[in-house]
């Protein structure tokens, strides 16, 4: 963008600026809101605590099931009414929990969740806008999210169940309202529910390609953007070029269900009658949802990783270690997500040569991802480790990245997949790979921000160690003991396995998952309480409290529309400066070990070769 554009804009924005400045009223700053920062904070509260609540709790209702099958709970029947005669949980609502469960946790909580809040908190932030290219489009965007997920918590009250045929919602199911109980109403609120979510997810998306890319501050070029930005631009890239496909099959679902079409039905008898329809195929559906559902994998993990990018050189007090590799890495695994998808499809029928090119492209993915796990590692290698709770979830992301990416190995081998495939194992590999690096990255990006959110408030770092190691020991407790699960045969979604003798001796393990699940899950009230507490009673610490070379904190800590109260910092040199000396062994600015981005080269300082 020419200076004179960037001119305009920043005047045009500052003087937006002074025009709301003193005329917000309590529904135009908090409800109807176009500021970015406040945005953030609802994506946060409705997407995170709210959905995330609701999906944890659905996971703990089924885990105890599967712990204890056929025992009578009184908080079954308290919280599943009908569902649960006598404290007895129904095998029909078993599958409804499990399908919202994931529906909830991959969609509202993981996607909407992480990406809303860091893209539209940090983007401005970090590459020195005001605000985003359209506050307007921004506010509908959260509007659709939170309309999308009102539906989407309707759906668990209506007559007949919630829909139940698993996340993946795979034909007939989906597709024949007299399938079963969860095929009825609750499924045609989860297909409208999904294609506003996805409305709101490509209006999101469009708006921060549009910001990353014209509205970067003088001197932001894009080989100084921090990893955050990279990530959160290459994540809204395949969400434009992913979500659409999901939309396809949605709105071909709902046309199959109410409007007598056959898209993803063929020769379907019910109690030996056939019904009439042709032509169609279920397996379609699979490679519609599949083109979107695992690029999805990585819509959830790059903003993790950006996450963890910025809060590991930051509290290792050392430049990222290949910085270009790094971005190399991301924009190959943007490519790679959308020509694996056929490695969920190996035992649909597939050919067995399709079935090899996906297993290649596979195989070939784990090569960026390598690349980032190594260079994760080179950054932490010998620096001056900084052990905040902010920092802590970043290592622990590491970690649950290597140990559930290994897995992924066996998996994307078509062979090696037809024996686990179904099972526990395959449970295993993506909750720890996805869902809780995920979780770890979103945690560490709340610690590591939270000041930023909430006008320099600080969450309680003790509070949050408790979180950290009892989160990480009961991750590892509940999703380890799942491989081997997984690798004796039990299948997945099974609402119980007392029909297999083969399986009693696992009962025990199941139990031992449970107990691990459910501390984990007390364990996320601590990090509730300690985000309410702080947010009214925390104190507030300095402006730049980690020391962090980013422009976001050069910011006014009081939040005004508009980020800076004057002009905005010009940039001179990337975002990861940190221990720098010069010829003399002495830092660039005396005593202190970090150059913030906004600070001029000095004379003879050459800008670091990244």
């Amino acid at each position: 963008m020419s200076a004179t554009a960037h001119a305009h804009v920043d005047d045009h924005a500052h003087d937006d600026h002074g025009h709301h400045h003193h005329k917000e009223t309590f529904v135009t700053k908090y409800i109807f809101s176009q500021d970015h920062k406040m945005i953030a904070k609802q994506y946060l509260i409705v997407g995170v605590l709210v959905m995330g609540f609701i999906g944890i709790a659905m996971s703990i209702l089924f885990r105890m099931q599967l712990a204890w099958p056929g025992e009578s709970f009184a908080i079954f029947e308290t919280l599943l009414g009908k569902w649960a005669p006598g404290g007895v949980m129904d095998a029909d609502v078993y599958l409804a929990l499990v399908t919202m469960h994931g529906t909830i946790m991959v969609f509202f909580v993981l996607t909407a969740g992480l990406s809303g809040t860091f893209s539209n908190l940090l983007i401005p932030l970090q590459i020195g806008a005001r605000d985003m290219a359209s506050g307007f489009l921004n506010m509908v965007s959260f509007w659709l999210f939170f309309v999308a997920s009102v539906i989407m918590v309707i759906s668990l009250f209506v007559e007949a169940g919630p829909a139940a045929a698993g996340w993946t919602i795979y034909p007939p199911l989906s597709a024949l309202p007299m399938a079963q109980p969860g095929s009825g109403m609750g499924m045609t609120l989860w297909l409208v529910s999904m294609a506003i979510f996805i409305a709101s997810s490509l209006l999101g998306s469009l708006n921060y390609i549009v910001t990353v890319i014209n509205l970067r501050t003088k001197g932001m070029s894009m080989t100084r953007l921090p990893l955050t930005i990279w990530a959160f631009f290459v994540t809204a890239i395949i969400g434009v070029v992913s979500f659409p496909v999901l939309l396809s099959a949605a709105l071909l679902l709902i046309m199959d269900r109410s409007f007598g079409t056959s898209f993803f039905l063929s020769d379907i008898f019910i109690q030996g009658e056939v019904l009439h329809y042709q032509g169609g195929s279920p397996v379609l559906y699979e490679h519609l949802f599949w083109f979107l559902g695992h690029p999805e994998v990585y819509i959830v993990l790059l903003p993790a990783l950006g996450i963890t990018s910025e809060v590991m050189s930051t509290n290792a007090r050392k430049p990222i270690f290949g910085y270009r590799a790094m971005v190399a890495s991301i924009l190959a695994i943007a490519f790679l997500s959308t020509i694996v998808w056929g490695h969920h499809m190996f035992i649909s029928g597939m050919n067995p040569f399709l079935g090899s090119v996906f297993t290649f492209t596979t195989l070939l993915i784990a090569i960026p991802s390598a690349v980032k796990a190594f260079n994760y590692i080179t950054t932490l290698w010998k620096g001056n480790l900084q052990l905040n709770p902010a920092m802590l979830f970043s290592i622990g992301l590491v970690s649950t990245f290597i140990s559930g990416g290994l897995t992924g190995i066996i998996l994307g081998d078509s062979t090696l997949d037809i024996n686990v495939h179904d099972t526990y194992f395959v449970i295993a590999h993506f909750h720890l790979v996805m869902g809780i690096s995920a979780l770890y990255g979103l945690f560490a990006g709340v610690y590591h921000w939270f000041p930023k959110m909430f006008e320099g408030k600080m969450m309680n770092k003790n509070l949050g160690y408790v979180h950290f190691w009892v989160t990480a020991i009961c991750a590892y407790g509940v999703f380890f003991p799942m491989h081997f699960v997984g690798m004796a045969g039990v299948p997945r979604r099974y609402y119980e396995n007392t029909a297999f003798p083969m399986f009693d001796e696992l009962t025990d393990i199941q139990v031992l998952m449970t107990v691990f699940a459910i501390i984990a899950a007390v364990a996320q009230l601590v990090f509730v309480a300690n985000f309410i507490y702080s947010i009214f009673y925390g104190k507030v610490g300095p402006k730049n409290p980690w020391k962090s070379n980013t422009l976001e904190w050069t910011a006014e800590q009081k939040h005004i529309h508009g980020n800076w109260d004057g002009a905005i910092p010009e940039v001179h040199r990337w975002a990861y400066d940190y221990s720098k000396v010069d010829e003399n062994g002495e830092y660039i600015i005396p005593g202190q070990d970090f150059v913030p981005q906004n600070i001029p080269l000095q004379e003879d300082e050459e800008e670091m070769n990244h």
